[in-house]
């Protein structure tokens, strides 16, 4: 099974661009993401064809079940 924490923001054109993390720490909570992302938009650290990230939108964690059925 497979997790991954998506950190979901909104950016100057007010298109949505989500920046995901493999394997986050089971014990995160959204109080634990949340400075994290604000600090994301406060230190504009990150480039999208939409502009500068000015919003949070969300925070969630997406668990993944692959059931392999059969191998080529």
């Amino acid at each position: 099974m497979a997790t991954t924490l998506q950190m979901t923001f909104r950016n100057e054109e007010d298109r949505i661009s989500t920046i995901s993390i493999a394997d986050p720490d089971s014990e995160l909570t959204g109080e634990d993401v949340e400075p994290v992302m604000d600090s994301i938009i406060a230190k504009n650290i990150f480039n999208t064809n939409g502009g500068d990230l000015v919003e949070k939108v969300r925070a969630q964690v997406v668990t993944r079940t692959v059931d392999v059925l059969e191998d080529f």
